[in-house]
């Protein structure tokens, strides 16, 4: 299939639908003020032809003003420009809907990367016993994580749902009355979602979603590459981690995580439940009817509640279920058998977590617990710690942790809230795994490991106040920043080295989970360093795993857009070499990346097939994937060079400043978007280590300048340029599809970057130096990835991705305006010495927090 026809495709069945639909929209009449919908169209010429012209945000508002409504009050001004965006909030769901309904015609469902696609070839290549072999010992998870990077609350979500079923139907009167419940629905939260609302609003993927697209694929791989009837390696599953992941966010107790694994069982039985009501109308025969609806009834009991007398478990149940079968194949020729094969895949694949809920807390917490715990323990007396244990090396610490077996009964010895807390869900990991089997919560993962006692520290405290008898916990040590990233090697080998450590391993089947963060990597240490630091790290930690006899499992914490590690993800794990360990591909999935990417059944199946076709392909293509001495040493300068370049431009005295007074860097805490608070520490000062990585790339991505996604590799490629050797990285470039891959995300950055929204900038005594140089950075990358790729524009590879980012980058164009014009406000007020209290400057504010979410929620296709 040729390029073209999938743009056609796009352009027929994605844009004209969006042009026609939005000419109906635009016609409701949603509020009191009177022709929002016939002057926004105007606004957002005036906008374009302003932007053209040279002209800033607040010239461009101002003469919209002029021009069109001179006979407006201020008030009645701003009341328009909320109305805006209003409206343009909800244009960008109805291109998400239209989008969404159009996926399957787009997208080729049977093509290349698909599951169809994969047994067809290995069919014709006789490789079929190849093909079982290798799906038998890989693995994808994807795990949903509580970083929320989109607004949407669940009533909208909802709403794109319906619209995307009325848009495939055609049916007008539905998506009309769809429209009219947009106009009137509100966009943003109130108040902060508690953590158990995040994870509600991930459990409806769960339910809506992921249950069928997982059943589906494991359904296909089970019927046309082993039909044998037996049991399979499941392939796919899915983690957890709102409610599991406490890292910055002090709402997340104890109580939290064994809530949401609660919630999790009983969204999962009662799926079940509904299976068991369909099949029930169709097994209706002698020996099978009453069993079925016997099953029916106890898993609705237990759906309601958990402690149900009743109750069986996922084994009795998947038992039962092939026992019905088999009386189904022997006595009733094998009618529904494939409906009953669907549930029994379902019960092997999410048994009774659904999904596994993930702990996570830094290391940094960990160790003032652990100081606390130890203390107790020597005063209490008769511990295997001694008086002197602060005072010991890191050896002599590490040796007394890995054999510590003193037992903590009672925790409410411990005054303090976080001792006490972090210790209690350790506790609580051991309830879940008796409720929802030991896979409902088995992994524990560390923030911000630096050293192999923040392992040990976990190791121990995890014996003393829980699992005694085994330790039923993988410990997933989680390296972020480029230091950590070199020292990772180091800090396994000596976990490795360690007896205790690794008799825990073996009886986890020797495998050791290390996570490796994308997001703090490039808030870091920038784009090509960040990446190219993970895998080096991984080839490294692949290396000295081997030599243990381990085999490393990598969970890479690829956020959503490139700027956090996402892009094209698939394409990532195709070309990574046989130099990384590769049986399971690992990696979390957020916010507006969720929806995007898997908030479908279509979309999710495809992409879930792409991640599994990714693995088989990097096999296929490893030597092709391996890189030469010559290209090593390329990519390694590149990245230094890139990585001195963006230290340099950190370490700018206006860096901070900058975020905070020119961006909307200080308005994600007020946005209620998600529970956690948007900077780590607790100072009213900004120190750049405190910032999360959502509200430090979001910002630069509200300014449309997407720094980190492309900050210092200008700078790398102007270098061999200069030095006449540009052919090297051309080299690169045409051997590595790992390079090829991260500049291809790199591009949509630049792509999604839009310099003329801040041009005005330049002019700012304080600051135009300081954009200068952001912009100069932004033009050469962009000049040397045309020259390097031959392209005659950004991303002419990929011309439908590229088209929809236009149609949002341009939606959303209206918004980007009036916020700057809002910014622009509050700085001069702020200039004039106008108190924070003050009405105008806090309505100005406001429209800077409201313009937020639709300039997130159309970045959509970051991901």
């Amino acid at each position: 299939m040729s390029v073209e026809p999938k743009l056609i495709r796009f352009n027929q069945n994605v844009l004209s639908k969006y042009q026609i639909f939005n000419s109906i929209f635009m016609t409701l009449p949603f509020d009191a003020v009177t022709k929002t919908g016939v002057l926004l169209p105007l606004f957002h010429e005036t906008c374009k032809k302003g932007f053209e012209k040279g002209d800033d945000p607040t010239t461009i508002v101002e003469t919209f003003f002029e021009k069109y409504q001179a006979r407006r009050n201020k008030q009645s001004q701003i009341n328009l420009l909320f109305r805006f965006i209003q409206y343009i909030e909800r244009q960008v769901v109805l291109f998400d809907a239209i989008e969404d309904a159009a996926f399957p015609i787009v997208n080729n469902m049977d093509g290349i990367g698909t599951l169809r696609h994969l047994k067809d070839s290995a069919k014709s290549e006789d490789s079929m016993q190849e093909l079982q072999n290798y799906l038998e010992e890989f693995k994808v998870r994807i795990v949903l994580t509580a970083h929320p990077t989109q607004f949407y609350p669940g009533s909208v979500l909802g709403i794109i749902t319906e619209l995307k079923t009325a848009i495939e139907d055609n049916d007008l009167t539905k998506i009309n009355n769809l429209f009219g419940q947009l106009g009137k629905t509100p966009f943003f939260k109130h108040k902060k979602p508690t953590p158990y609302d995040e994870a509600k609003s991930l459990v409806w993927y769960l339910e809506n979603v992921f249950y069928h697209t997982f059943g589906e694929i494991y359904n296909y791989i089970q019927t046309n590459i082993y039909n044998d009837g037996k049991k399979h390696n499941e392939i796919i599953n899915i983690g957890f981690w709102p409610g599991g992941d406490r890292d910055g966010n002090p709402f997340v107790k104890p109580e939290t995580t064994l809530k949401v694994a609660k919630k999790l069982k009983k969204s999962i039985l009662k799926k079940y439940y509904q299976d068991l009501k369909d099949l029930r109308r169709k097994l209706t025969f002698r020996g099978v009817e009453e069993r079925v609806i016997k099953l029916e009834t106890i898993l609705y009991k237990n759906s309601i509640d958990l402690d149900y007398k009743k109750r069986i478990s996922a084994k009795e149940l998947r038992k039962e279920l092939l026992s019905i079968r088999n009386i189904v194949v022997e006595q009733h020729q094998s009618l529904y058998v494939n409906d009953l094969n669907k549930l029994i895949n379902r019960v092997h694949l999410f048994d009774y977590r659904f999904a596994s809920l993930d702990i996570r807390q830094d290391s940094r917490i960990h160790h003032s617990v652990f100081t606390t715990l130890v203390d107790y323990l020597i005063s209490r007396g008769n511990s295997c710690f001694p008086s002197n244990y602060h005072d010991l090396n890191e050896d002599q610490q590490i040796k007394i942790l890995a054999t510590a077996n003193d037992t903590i009964d009672d925790l409410t010895v411990f005054e303090d809230e976080m001792v006490r807390n972090t210790l209690e869900t350790m506790s609580v990991i051991k309830e879940i795994q008796a409720m929802n089997g030991e896979r409902g919560a088995n992994r524990y993962i560390i923030s911000n490991n630096q050293t192999a006692l923040n392992v040990m520290q976990l190791f121990a405290m995890l014996k003393m106040v829980a699992f005694q008898d085994e330790l039923t916990v993988d410990i997933g040590p989680l390296f972020e920043t480029i230091p950590d990233l070199e020292h990772a090697p180091d800090v396994m080998e000596q976990l490795y080295q360690n007896p205790e450590y690794m008799a825990h391993l073996r009886l986890r089947g020797s495998k050791q989970t290390i996570m490796l963060g994308f997001s703090d990597g490039t808030k870091d240490g920038g784009y090509l360093m960040a990446n190219w630091g993970i895998y080096k790290a991984k080839e490294l930690l692949t290396e000295i795993s081997r030599k243990y006899d381990v085999t490393a499992i990598f969970f890479d914490g690829r956020g959503g857009p490139p700027a956090r590690g996402g892009g094209k993800t698939h394409n990532f794990y195709s070309s990574l070499g046989p130099t990384i360990e590769d049986k399971e591909v690992q990696l979390t999935i957020q916010g507006q990346t969720v929806s995007s990417n898997f908030g479908t059944l279509d979309s999710s199946q495809y992409n879930l097939e792409q991640l599994i076709s990714s693995g088989i392909k990097n096999r296929i293509d490893t030597d092709k994937n391996r890189l030469s001495d010559e290209d090593r040493e390329v990519m390694t300068d590149l990245a230094e060079t890139s990585y001195e370049a963006y230290k340099n431009f950190k370490a700018h005295p206006m860096f901070i400043p900058y975020l905070e007074r020119m961006s909307t860097l200080k308005y994600y805490a007020k946005t209620n978007i998600g529970s956690r608070p948007s900077k780590r520490g607790t100072s009213d000062k900004l120190v750049f280590s405190d910032l999360r990585a959502i509200p430090f790339v979001g910002s630069w991505s509200q300014l449309k300048q997407n720094v980190p996604g492309f900050f210092g590799v200008g700078t790398a490629l102007k270098q061999y340029e200069n030095r006449g050797e540009f052919d090297k990285v051309e080299q690169l470039y045409k051997n590595s599809k790992f390079f090829k891959t991260l500049l291809e995300n790199s591009m949509m950055s630049l792509t999604k970057s839009f310099f003329d929204l801040t041009k005005y900038m330049a002019k700012d005594e304080e600051f135009g130096e300081f954009w200068k140089i952001i912009f100069t950075e932004y033009e050469t990358t962009k000049r040397l990835l045309l020259k390097l790729t031959g392209y005659t524009e950004l991303m002419e590879n990929e011309p439908t991705g590229k088209a929809s980012i236009q149609v949002r980058e341009s939606i959303v164009l209206p918004l980007l305006t009036i916020q700057q014009f809002a910014l622009k406000k509050v700085q001069e007020l702020q200039k004039a010495g106008v108190p924070d209290d003050d009405e105008e400057k806090k309505i100005f504010e406001k429209i800077v927090t409201r313009s937020l979410f639709g300039n997130i929620n159309a970045s959509r296709n970051s991901a």
